[in-house]
Order: structure tokens, then C-alpha cells, then sequence
């Protein structure tokens, strides 16, 4: 493309006034600044839009695109259709990023001829207006030096939550385009799509270097909402992790095992989603449901392969292992407790499982 910039960024918009500015310009203030800034804003109610346009008209870098609401799939999608990156990056409109993000990733890209660059990031956890608890997530860094040693060595990413997001990620867009790759319309959107990267990605770098930061728990999204589907959509994506596997014929114990364990984990999570106060079925209900899960074929296989990584996840795995499901609702109480009423220690617990 002869009018091809150097990064396209992408960033859907929705009810985020209060946050969006930061965003813009964390990315305004880049080293790089050969890029493009497709900002879209998915319908908003509040005043994201008309933020987003008063920084348009200061900077030529900067385009808007106003639609009706379609969720943040849609958004993206609409911006790749017009990208004209030789890379993308993906970024969210409530967090920021470091001024050589962009920069480092370029230049990494390109020295190791790289399809998909990933870097480690921050998890800021507000539990105030001003405190928060930071993690970081972060694997060594590594150019892998063929497809299969990238599959093979994939579980390590993974279990670093390094490969389910986008935004700590630069994409060749190339690769993006010539494969037709966009994002799903479903719920927890980030995941499908990185599995279409990576499916038949060849060239992989990592950095140990962090830029990202992903904040966590503003006081609108803390109190998790019940979703009455939690559990089947968790089902839904383990075997979107085994038919990768599958396809990529990658069967080693290490990836074994930690496809079972991301399995449990998320188990735990759909039980204090039951036990949550805003789930509306009574206790009985509740405690059948969790009957239900727990002694669900798939989670009875996969306890003895999976190897729990702290203390906390074996106390956790008591009541499931003993089929228990009164305690094991009661343990969901507690865990639900804790997200809600502190934040500090239930980023801490999460952190460490």
C-alpha cells in the first residue's frame, strides 16, 4: 500500500468518558509516531464519542469512526477494514500504555522478522480512587526459532496469560490480512481471535519487557455480574484449547497438564459466579447447579491430570475433589466475599493460584 503507515491502532470506544482521554494520550505521547489512530465509537451513550473527536481535530493521526452499538468485535472489525498498517495493535480505551511500546515492538519485529510480537504487561487493581496493587505478567524473552518450537512451547505463554489478549501484542498485518482474520462475535472476544493468530503463526518473539497497563476493578466493573451461562462458555473455550492442540498435533505432558489445569481454575471461578449474591437462584438451586458442575465428566478427568500451583488452589480443590457440593457452595461464598468486599486480597489470591 503506497499510503501504509508504520502501526495501525486500533481502539473500540463504549462508555468509558471518564478514562478515554488517558488513552488516547498514552498513545499520542509514543516514540513511534508513524502510526494511524483508529478510534471507534461503538454507539456510546456518554461522552466518549466527543472526546474522542476533540482530540481528532487537533491530531491528524487520529480517525473517528461513529457507528451504532455492535460490541467491541464489530468495532474492531470495523477499523481493520480500513487499517493500513504494516502492523496492528490493538489497545482498550480504559487502560494506558508506556511511550516506547510501540517503538520497542517495531524494532523487535522487524530484527527478528517477526509474524507476532508478545511482551509482558501490568495488572493495575484499584481497590480506591487512588490505591491499587500492580502484577506483573511477563515470560523470558525468546525468538523461537521454528513453528513447532513455538507450538510446543506455547503452554509456557499461556499459563503467563500472555497469548489470550491483544493489547500486548503487535500483529504483522500481512499475516492479519491474508488470512481474513477478525474478531468473533461472541463474549470474550480477545480469545478466539488469538487462536486464529496463532493457529498457524510461524514466527513468534517475546519480549520480558512491559508496557501495558490493564486496570482492573474501577468501582463500575468490581461486583462481577452473574452470567447464567458462565459454565458452558468456559466449556466452550477448553475445547476451543484442545481442538488447537489437536491440530497441532502438540500432546506433551507439560500442555497436558496445563490445559487441565486452565480448565479447573476457570471451575472455580463459575462456582463463586453461582455463589455470587447478584446470581438470583435460591441456595438449593444454587447448590444443585454447583452439583451440577462438579461432577461433570470433563472436570472429574481433567482434576488428576492438572497439578495445582499453590496451596491456596489445593484448599480451593478439597470440596470438588470430594464432590462435596454444599461445601463447595459455601467456599464459592467465601471467594465471592472476598472479591467483593476486598479487592486488595482477592488480587493477591488470584495472582498467586
Amino acid at each position: 500500500m503506497s499510503d501504509q503507515v508504520k502501526v495501525s491502532v486500533i481502539m473500540p470506544v463504549y462508555g468509558v468518558e471518564k478514562f478515554v482521554g488517558k488513552a488516547i494520550e498514552s498513545i499520542q505521547a509514543q516514540t513511534l509516531t508513524d502510526f494511524e489512530f483508529l478510534i471507534v465509537d461503538d454507539g456510546t451513550k456518554d461522552r466518549s464519542g466527543e472526546i474522542c473527536d476533540q482530540y481528532a481535530e487537533k491530531d491528524p493521526r487520529l480517525t473517528v469512526i461513529h457507528k451504532e452499538n455492535g460490541g467491541a468485535p464489530s468495532a474492531r472489525n470495523a477499523a481493520m477494514e480500513i487499517a493500513r498498517g504494516k502492523y496492528y495493535y490493538f489497545m482498550d480505551s480504559d487502560d494506558w500504555a508506556e511511550p516506547t511500546m510501540l517503538e520497542d515492538m517495531v524494532a523487535l519485529a522487524e530484527s527478528t522478522n517477526a509474524q507476532l510480537v508478545v511482551t509482558g504487561y501490568y495488572i493495575d487493581t484499584y481497590y480506591s480512587d487512588t490505591e491499587y496493587v500492580t502484577q506483573e505478567q511477563v515470560a523470558p524473552s525468546v525468538t523461537y526459532p521454528s513453528q513447532q518450537a513455538f507450538r510446543e512451547n506455547a503452554y509456557l505463554l499461556f499459563d503467563r496469560n500472555l497469548l489470550y489478549t491483544p493489547w500486548n501484542k503487535l500483529y504483522d498485518g500481512d499475516y492479519i490480512r491474508e488470512n481474513n482474520l477478525r474478531f468473533s462475535d461472541t463474549f470474550w472476544d480477545d480469545f478466539p481471535f488469538n487462536l486464529s493468530v496463532v493457529r498457524d503463526i510461524e514466527r513468534v518473539t517475546v519480549s520480558d519487557k512491559k508496557y501495558y497497563h490493564f486496570m482492573r476493578a474501577r468501582a463500575e466493573s468490581e461486583t462481577a455480574k452473574y452470567r447464567a451461562d458462565m459454565y458452558d462458555k468456559r466449556g466452550e473455550e477448553h475445547q476451543w484449547m484442545v481442538d488447537l492442540y489437536n491440530y497441532w498435533q502438540v500432546s506433551d505432558e507439560n500442555s497436558r497438564e496445563f490445559v487441565a489445569r486452565r480448565y479447573i481454575e476457570r471451575v472455580i471461578g463459575c462456582i463463586e459466579n453461582v455463589a455470587n449474591p447478584a446470581c438470583t437462584l435460591s441456595r438449593r438451586e444454587k447448590i444443585a447447579e454447583i452439583r451440577r458442575i462438579i461432577t461433570d465428566e470433563k472436570v472429574i478427568s481433567l482434576l488428576p491430570v492438572m497439578k495445582p500451583q499453590s496451596s491456596y488452589m489445593k484448599v480451593m480443590l478439597i470440596p470438588i475433589r470430594w464432590k462435596n457440593a454444599t461445601l463447595t457452595y459455601w467456599e464459592g461464598v467465601f471467594i465471592s466475599a472476598i472479591r467483593r468486599k476486598s479487592v486488595k486480597t482477592f488480587a493477591k489470591l488470584k495472582a498467586g493460584r
